[in-house]
């Protein structure tokens, strides 16, 4: 976020930051009863939104990026959800009391932010692991056995264990600097 902050040009910055924050602004509208495609339009114009604003946005201590984030779908979900429902009445297909109540969505967006947020840095730090360690990697720490017991299930070292355990949290760590509170 720094980097692409900074430099609002930075192409790798802003790939980076789309691949960390689409499934997390996707699953999210998906959650609120929104479309498919009413969702990768979220998607979309959030993105966009982001973009055009980012080089006006101030880091403040007092204020989350995440929050910033998330009002911005908030205020686009809401647009969309009041577009719909207009439709809808139109339509006469499904009837307003049937929609979800998007305030549970909502509700939820600060549990699914971290959740999310690191599952999908995982994902993109997944091609630095050879395929065997990140097998490991993820069984550790999805099971909280040892790194014995999966060295001994997989065949992959301790050592190599440790040291990849060691490089992901680094990595993660530099890769979500600034994105979590």
């Amino acid at each position: 976020l720094l980097q692409l902050h900074a430099d609002g040009n930075n192409s790798a910055a802003w790939s980076r930051f789309v691949q960390l924050y689409t499934p997390l602004i996707f699953f999210w509208a998906r959650n609120t009863g929104l479309s498919q495609h009413d969702s990768s339009d979220l998607v979309q114009d959030v993105l966009t939104i982001v973009l055009q604003q980012l080089p006006k946005w101030k880091y403040d201590p007092e204020r989350s990026f995440r929050g910033w984030l998330r009002a911005i779908t908030l205020n686009r979900h809401r647009e969309i959800a009041r577009r719909r429902k207009i439709r809808m009445v139109d339509a006469g297909d499904q009837r307003i009391e049937d929609l979800p109540d998007p305030k549970l969505a909502e509700s939820t967006w600060d549990l699914d932010y971290s959740r999310r947020l690191v599952a999908s840095a995982m994902e993109i730090l997944q091609s630095d692991f050879e395929p065997e360690t990140w097998m490991a990697l993820k069984l550790m720490l999805s099971s909280g056995r040892t790194a014995a017991e999966i060295s001994r299930e997989t065949g992959v070292s301790v050592w190599t264990i440790y040291s990849a355990k060691t490089r992901l949290l680094t990595q993660l760590r530099t890769e979500l600097k600034g994105l979590l509170d």
